[in-house]
């Protein structure tokens, strides 16, 4: 038999030391470090990603209130609703400044400076006038019709309502059109195209549209049985010459002495002058608005005759009209030298313009007669007569009822004259252009 100490278990004597919650206490330190790094790795990027986020909806907004003060102010100066020179526009809490700073008579500059949250973008748009009177062609011509001689030169097209007639090496850089059913063009070289129901004895070095041709040599495509073009009007009205008149007259009449001549510097207009005028010798004349001359106008000897600077790009009418005489007055006479300047702004030109209208009756007289060497920023206008240019004469455009160019004369046309712009007259509109975002 085992005694009684043999029948218990035996158990040593160890101390236990329990080290769990120490250990889960830094788990979860480390648990909590390692997320906090994570939470704040993930959510910088978040942060800045909402900073750009505020900071690009309000440069849109900043763009947006510029673009609709810009708008705002274009909008009023194109209906002719009163406007300050600088405007202010408040949408919520954004702002938008709008300047208008004069670039000339004829031309503004608009920006618009928008500011949402101290974001701030730009917008710049020029508007200008345009004009009712466009001369859209070098040569544009009435029924009278249009003929060129001896090495007499275009750049530019003709646009005839009557027959077009050439000898003699003349050349046309351009298009040329003799419009309606009795349309001819005759003896012409064209580099471009022609159109005429008829078509004769000539060079084209395009294409050819025509109902009839003979004897033309045609390099590119020819268009037989072609709709004739129609005949259109000459670009100012004689509603337009007598609001030009108008102008003169409300700045003052002249009445002597007669004929009434200028031979040393001056500056003149707008003014009515109720005889014939002259210019001669080589003072400098200064065109401050129109002119209106009762009688005929003489411009000889190397004199120059200029827009004033300060009208920017608007173009000055020296108009030769007698209302009482337009058969053998209301003449215009250039030659010798005669030098012609704009304002020195784009689109500014001296227009010299006739109403005698002797070649629309049938009869012999010169509208306007131009000879040896004048030249420059000049463009000749009878809607009534004939236009006669000779001898080396060089100017931008010639309009009338009835051309003749001779002897190495040349007219070359620039894109200005497409929106030509007087002092009086039809002011036209303002037109929107050069729309974009400023720095």
């Amino acid at each position: 038999m085992k005694n009684k100490k043999d029948s218990k278990f035996y158990v040593p004597n160890f101390t236990f030391h329990d080290n769990r919650g120490q250990a889960m206490l830094i788990a979860t330190v480390f648990f909590l470090a390692i997320a906090t790094s994570i939470m704040l790795g993930t959510a910088n990027p978040v942060l800045e990603q909402s900073r750009i986020s505020d900071s690009l909806i309000n440069s849109r907004q900043s763009y947006s209130i510029s673009e609709s003060g810009l708008e705002d102010v274009l909008y009023r100066i194109k209906k002719g609703m009163q406007v300050s020179s600088v405007e202010v526009l408040s949408v919520a809490s954004s702002t938008a400044i709008t300047t208008i700073t004069n670039m000339g008579s004829s031309e503004k500059l608009v920006t618009a400076e928008g500011d949402s949250n101290n974001r701030i973008r730009k917008s710049e748009a020029r508007v200008t006038i345009t004009s009712g009177n466009s001369f859209s062609y070098g040569v544009q011509v009435g029924e009278g019709g249009f003929e060129m001689e001896n090495n007499s030169i275009v750049n530019g097209n003709i646009y005839s309502n009557g027959q077009v007639e050439g000898e003699n090496s003349n050349l046309v850089k351009g298009d040329v059109v003799s419009a309606g059913p009795l349309g001819v063009v005759d003896g012409i070289y064209a580099t471009s195209s022609v159109y005429a129901h008829t078509i004769r004895n000539s060079t084209i070095d395009k294409d050819a549209y025509y109902q009839s041709i003979s004897g033309t040599t045609v390099s590119g495509a020819s268009h037989p049985g072609s709709a004739d073009l129609p005949k259109i009007a000459l670009p100012i009205s004689d509603d337009s010459i007598a609001q030009m008149e108008n102008e003169a007259v409300g700045g003052g009449t002249i009445n002597s002495p007669c004929p009434y001549r200028i031979n040393s510097n001056a500056t003149i207009g707008p003014v009515k002058i109720n005889c014939d005028f002259e210019i001669y010798g080589s003072p400098t004349i200064t065109l401050t608005g129109s002119i209106w001359v009762l009688g005929n106008i003489k411009i000889s000897n190397g004199p120059t005759v200029k827009v004033s600077s300060s009208l920017g790009g608007r173009s000055v009418a020296l108009i030769a009209d007698n209302p009482n005489n337009r058969t053998t007055s209301s003449k215009i006479d250039l030659n010798n030298t005669a030098v012609f300047q704009g304002s020195g702004s784009p689109g500014s030109y001296v227009v010299m313009l006739s109403q005698n209208n002797s070649a629309e009756g049938g009869g012999g007289e010169e509208a306007i007669y131009v000879d040896n060497s004048a030249s420059g920023d000049f463009v000749a206008y009878a809607g009534h007569g004939k236009v006669l240019i000779a001898n080396s004469v060089s100017l931008k455009e010639v309009t009338a009822y009835r051309v003749h160019l001779k002897n190495s004369a040349s007219v070359t046309y620039e894109t200005g004259l497409a929106s030509l712009l007087f002092t009086s007259g039809p002011s036209g509109a303002w037109s929107v252009g050069g729309w974009k975002e400023a720095e």
